[in-house]
């Protein structure tokens, strides 16, 4: 596996990772139609992906960093059938290379279900272990998400 970086997604690359983001994320949390996946991204500023691309050139995993109110905040997410196997750390990794501060949101409860039903498994453990502390005095609550800050400083 290799981590790409990229400034500017293909149209290929979006589809892809619509549809990643639709199948790994909280149900509550998809997007329709590329229209609206091309808002939230354009919304974004700074950004910078990250794309895990296995031995046949297929994306399992992304991450991305962009500036949020004079922050690095990221995001990340993992093909179902690559969690579990150190390329979340990997792809952390990347990031902490590039930047002396992350921060996130995070769900840290298992109540939300994913496209295809499932629970929604909370990975804050994860971030737990790759040396992020949870500021847990700052959430986020609507009705996409409840979630906790989470940060890395160098």
């Amino acid at each position: 596996m290799k981590i790409i970086e990229k400034e500017v997604l293909s149209l290929q690359d979006k589809e892809v990772l619509l549809q990643l983001w639709n199948s790994e994320y909280p149900e509550r949390l998809n997007y329709q139609t590329m229209d609206e996946f091309d808002l939230y991204l354009d919304a974004l500023s700074e950004k910078n992906h990250y794309l895990l691309i296995d031995d046949e050139d297929k994306i399992k995993g992304w991450a991305f960093t962009f500036l949020r109110n004079d922050e690095d905040w990221f995001a990340v997410i993992l093909n179902q059938d690559v969690q579990g196997t150190g390329k979340g750390s990997l792809l952390i990794n990347e990031l902490k290379k590039r930047k002396d501060s992350l921060n996130g949101w995070v769900i840290d409860h298992e109540k939300d279900v994913k496209q295809n039903k499932e629970k929604y498994k909370s990975p804050l453990l994860f971030y737990i272990k790759n040396g992020f502390v949870i500021c847990t005095e700052t959430r986020i609550e609507n009705e996409k998400m409840s979630a906790v800050k989470i940060n890395w400083k160098k």
